[in-house]
């Protein structure tokens, strides 16, 4: 039956098998709080939100716009501004009905990123966003390529942040993804408009977008969190994420003739995996931590005991005994993958159990 789904020309048997996929993947990996960026399409987006909600996963499910003629091809575009509101209501209807309260799944408003937008998609965007008091969530300054393009394409702004600022998508309820090559002027309007930043240095490496200074955006005072982007990355793990965020931030200290000051250590990284990704969700104070009264979202993690002749289950993080807890927090974090977590609740539902 799931190959017969995978084989279909049918985009939605299709899209069903993908995400079906996707969510179990990120719930075995402990996610229990997503941001996802879906497609154009209506019926597949919503798909999605159906998938997460039946799953348990809580889950803010972004129809993708696009529709700049000149940036996005004939076959992966809405025709219209007009059409472009009226498909993203339909995907904001769509979710209410699956959730009401907005718990557990909620519509964000997703630009892509400004250049695969109208001008005056991006107000009414930001507009719908305002009125219906939801999320948004986009891309600024992943690559130095993206950053040109966005001059030239809004030479009357004097920043990437200055155009979604001037188009009312700067918000406190704002996800900006990368923020790899922000300037000092727009970290501050990043900061007085109390955006947040998911920092993806997965796909950064990957693609080779640069190094994120996340030193100095915390140093600004920015909300930073812990972002997988799994379509430029290669892993679903936030405990991935968690590593290549003090790899990537000692690189950035190479750039500043070594200074370490740049440097993430493993407790702040899986702070910013944790407690920093609840503030950038807009769950700050519900989620990230274990104080009373916090939603209980929970991974249920087991390290390998090592028995005195070697032998023990292969967990992929050895514990002979002697270590402190800082040692095996860390041991977990540069050598842990899904196999450590046993099982994974999401506001107190089991949604993961590892047999």
């Amino acid at each position: 039956m799931y190959k017969d789904a995978v084989s279909s020309p049918e985009p939605l048997a299709r899209a069903k098998a993908v995400y079906n996929r996707l969510v179990s993947r990120t719930l075995a990996n402990g996610t229990t709080t997503a941001s996802y960026y879906a497609t154009i399409h209506v019926d597949a987006t919503n798909l999605l939100a159906d998938i997460t909600f039946a799953k348990g996963q809580r889950a803010y499910i972004g129809r993708v716009c696009m529709d700049q003629p000149e940036m996005c091809p004939d076959y992966y575009r809405d025709e219209s501004t007009e059409q472009t509101i009226s498909n993203t209501k339909a995907s904001i209807a769509h979710c209410r009905f699956l959730d009401a309260s907005g718990e557990l799944v909620a519509h964000i408003v997703t630009p892509r990123f400004a250049p695969s937008c109208l001008p005056q998609t991006l107000s009414q965007l930001g507009e719908l966003a305002k009125e219906e008091g939801l999320r948004i969530q986009t891309h600024i300054s992943e690559n130095l390529n993206e950053v040109k393009l966005v001059k030239e394409l809004f030479p009357d702004r004097s920043s990437y942040a200055d155009v979604y600022d001037h188009h009312g998508l700067l918000t406190p309820k704002t996800i900006l993804a990368h923020a790899v090559h922000l300037s000092r002027e727009e970290m501050r309007l990043v900061k007085q408009r109390e955006s947040k930043i998911s920092h993806c240095p997965n796909s950064n490496s990957a693609l080779g977008s640069g190094f994120c200074p996340v030193r100095e955006l915390l140093d600004e005072g920015i909300e930073v969190g812990l972002g997988t982007d799994v379509s430029g990355g290669y892993s679903t793990s936030i405990l991935d994420a968690v590593r290549n965020a003090c790899i990537v931030s000692r690189h950035v200290g190479f750039l500043h003739d070594g200074d370490s000051r740049y440097n993430l250590g493993v407790a702040e990284a899986l702070w910013l995996a944790t407690m920093g990704g609840a503030k950038v969700v807009g769950m700050e104070g519900r989620l990230g931590g274990f104080e009373e009264g916090m939603l209980w979202d929970v991974q249920d993690i087991t390290l390998g005991d090592v028995e005195s002749d070697g032998q023990g289950e292969d967990t992929h993080v050895d514990i002979f005994g002697w270590e402190s807890w800082e040692n095996r927090v860390a041991k977990w974090v540069w050598n842990g993958d899904d196999r450590n977590i046993r099982r994974v609740w999401v506001g107190g539902r089991l949604v993961h159990e590892r047999r």
